[in-house]
């Protein structure tokens, strides 16, 4: 695979990969870990019975919807805490159990001076933490988010939800259109972006 990708890269002249965050990079889901979190400390106002409120709105609504919502709970609160939030989230469950095939992969991309996104259908800031343990900056991380005014979050959509055809789509509009030579994802809704590559394809597999 290393040397398929050595050679995709010499054909490009912008050279850009992409990979699905949870399931691809590591075995749980952070956004979901993020939202486990909220409830837990109780840190944003929410429904009763808040899993269940976003397993229905997954089921009855959309998933693009319920995905939306995981960021809209957070209205009214400092981006910076939020990012705290997330940082917490994740060292709670440290170490992640991250897939150390992708480490190696994107060790290699980046030591090609290829520019590694991460494209999520997770909360843009669920996802950064994780993403900075394989050296990827949070610019990088292209997730569903929502408009940050003086600081603070709120509850309207900014930029595509990034889940099946929007994930093709927020990475080109952060790419200025250039696809990516290289893609990688585990499942079904990852699809779009892995047929966006114009080189190389990998599909993940993990195990419980």
């Amino acid at each position: 695979l290393k040397d398929a990708i050595t050679s995709a890269v010499q054909q490009s002249a912008k050279p850009i990969a992409a990979f699905d965050a949870d399931g691809t990079l590591w075995q749980n889901d952070l956004g979901e870990a993020l939202f486990h979190y909220q409830i837990k400390k109780k840190l944003v106002p929410l429904p009763a019975d808040p899993w269940r409120h976003y397993e229905d709105l997954k089921v009855k609504v959309s998933h693009e919807v319920a995905y939306l919502w995981l960021a809209q709970i957070n209205n009214g609160v400092p981006i910076d805490t939020v990012r705290l939030w997330a940082r917490e989230a994740v060292e709670a469950q440290s170490p992640v159990p991250m897939f150390a095939e992708s480490q190696e992969i994107i060790r290699h991309l980046k030591r090609l001076n290829v520019n590694v996104y991460v494209v999520t259908a997770s909360i843009k800031w669920a996802v950064e933490p994780g993403a900075a343990l394989f050296d990827i900056a949070p610019e990088n991380v292209l997730g569903i988010k929502t408009k940050i005014v003086d600081g603070i979050v709120s509850n309207v959509q900014d930029g595509p939800i990034t889940y099946r055809k929007g994930k093709v789509e927020g990475l080109l509009q952060a790419t200025d259109g250039i696809a990516p030579l290289f893609c990688a994802g585990n499942t079904e809704g990852d699809l779009p972006l892995l047929e966006s590559a114009t080189h190389l394809r990998l599909v993940m597999a993990g195990s419980d």
